[in-house]
């Protein structure tokens, strides 16, 4: 008798624990977002604000500026750097994972020490290592790997190269905190079953710590989308991506509408992923409730 007027007063209590977080998200989220998708409907004004009008123009004529290339740099960019950021964090999750307690600490201390540097200053750092001049180089055409007059600044894989340095601790802390979780006696016991290593590490590690391989890929494929230092630092005219463009045309030209329908398309690129997480997350959830109501 008394189970039913407390069902009431826990979704209360739910609701006044979520209210401040829907209320953050509501008011530095979703009406900033719908500010900018309204500013790409406005006419530009001659002195840099929003005119008054309402118009298509800048959705029109969007195809005019040469975006397509930018665009699709942007996306290629951003995918091989989550790749490759992903590819490197297994492993390196799964060792420290299985290193000594004594040592996670330090291999951890590792992994964020970039951390305690000014982002600036490494990627400067980056631009030093990268010079034409500059000792790598000299080492890489020494061992005949480079031609004399190859430029390793200024390009895409230099932007490549620096986001994967950048993003890549983005991607192990997550994978790391899936597989400290992960049971590696099931490794062990999918050897001793016949299974080989790599097998075993495939089948069984792998989706064991699936959601911290998700989290990864969100944690540094959305940052990477809207990413416009790097590409302005340690790439060229050819490299670059569509932040770039939205600050030139947020502070070079003026152009406010323009610059928010190109925030806008950024915006429904980085929902596009999330939204792909959550619904493979519900098919898990929805396939072991039907495996445990079966048994």
């Amino acid at each position: 008798m008394k189970s039913a007027p407390a069902k009431p007063r826990r979704r209360l209590a739910e609701w006044l624990i979520t209210m401040p977080s829907f209320a953050w998200l509501f008011i530095l989220f979703l009406i900033p977002t719908l500010i900018i998708f309204a500013i790409s409907f406005r006419t530009p004004d001659p002195f840099g604000g929003v005119g008054k009008e309402w118009s298509l123009e800048v959705i029109k004529n969007w195809g005019d500026f040469h975006y397509a290339a930018i665009i699709w740099r942007t996306i290629w960019i951003s995918l091989v750097t989550t790749l490759l950021c992903i590819v490197i964090a297994i492993p390196t999750a799964y060792q420290i994972a299985r290193s000594a307690e004594k040592w996670r600490k330090f291999l951890l201390l590792l992994i964020i020490v970039p951390f305690w540097t000014n982002f600036l200053i490494r990627i400067f750092a980056w631009k030093i290592v990268l010079h034409p001049e500059g000792v790598f180089k000299r080492i890489l055409v020494a061992l005949q790997l480079i031609e004399n007059d190859t430029t390793l600044l200024y390009s895409s894989g230099a932007v490549l190269l620096v986001m994967v340095y950048t993003y890549l601790p983005f991607a192990v802390l997550p994978i790391y905190a899936a597989a400290e979780k992960f049971d590696f006696r099931l490794i062990e016991a999918a050897r001793d079953l016949g299974a080989r290593s790599l097998q075993a590490f495939m089948r069984i590690f792998l989706p064991g710590i699936s959601r911290g391989v998700m989290t990864a890929v969100l944690m540094v494929f959305i940052p990477t989308l809207g990413a416009y230092v790097i590409p302005d630092l340690v790439g060229g005219p050819n490299s670059e991506m569509i932040g770039n463009k939205i600050a030139q045309r947020t502070f070079v030209d003026r152009n406010l509408p323009q610059a928010s329908w190109l925030a806008a398309l950024l915006t429904l690129a980085v929902l596009a992923p999330m939204l792909i997480v959550l619904s493979l997350q519900n098919r898990r959830k929805e396939k072991g409730s039907i495996l445990t109501e079966g048994l």
